[in-house]
């Protein structure tokens, strides 16, 4: 295991709920739009990768006509990337509890560290640079790199090339059922953390499956990285 690959939302960050979900109802507003995400719904829309294409299916729900959508969406996701942001930069989003402390320990034990996230750049690298100032991650793949989102493996397939290894020398951790479908097929060994939104996704066939940072360290994630090789 030369390199792991981490996923962001809901991964490094708990950002779903009190983060992007937030964001997306203040843009909402602020549009003048009636619609209001809670907490129950904005999780069962998850199953949407990417807030782009949420945004399309949720509108398209509610009887948005296409050529409306098309015109709508843009501004809604570019309004919600900024007022994320700002919720970045007022200290509303944290590292989950353990993740500073794994990356401090992987990068110590000479680990390379990268990022494939279907997030957007535009608040990626804002809350990478923000919450884990001086964690070298290289490559940082987001949405925008990409041509498809998770669970198609684009993001990591990508990530794999720029890192210059094969499928064998990394590992990949994620939070969901689709970042493991993604992982997987990409060739990677999957560890799981899962939060509130993924615990009861089908997640049986990661290497690992955990409720928190705090039950793995370097030698735990290298045990499930053996593992997977061994098959």
């Amino acid at each position: 295991m030369d390199a792991v690959i981490f996923d962001v939302d809901g991964t490094l960050v708990d950002s779903e709920r009190d983060g992007h979900r937030v964001a997306f109802n203040l843009a909402f507003e602020e549009l003048g739009l009636p619609y209001r995400w809670d907490i129950d719904l904005y999780g069962a829309l998850l199953e949407v990768t990417g807030g782009q294409r949420r945004l399309h299916a949720y509108l398209e729900g509610e009887g948005v006509p296409a050529g409306e959508r098309d015109e709508l969406v843009p501004k809604l996701h570019a309004r919600k990337t900024e007022l994320f942001r700002e919720l970045v930069a007022d200290g509303k989003v944290d590292p989950r509890p353990g993740a500073v402390e794994l990356l401090e320990d992987l990068t110590g034990a000479g680990l390379r560290l990268a990022v494939a996230t279907t997030g957007s750049r535009g608040w990626v690298e804002p809350l990478l640079e923000r919450l884990f100032a001086g964690v070298p991650f290289d490559p940082v793949i987001t949405g925008d790199d990409v041509p498809a989102r998770k669970p198609d493996p684009s993001a990591y397939v990508m990530a794999l090339g720029r890192l210059g290894l094969p499928p064998a020398g990394a590992l990949a951790v994620e939070d969901s059922d689709n970042g493991l479908v993604a992982a997987h097929a990409a060739g990677l060994a999957c560890v799981v953390v899962f939060n509130d939104y993924t615990a009861d996704q089908e997640l049986s066939q990661a290497e690992l499956v955990v409720a928190g940072f705090d039950e793995l360290d370097v030698a735990t994630l290298r045990r499930a990285h053996e593992q997977a090789q061994r098959g």
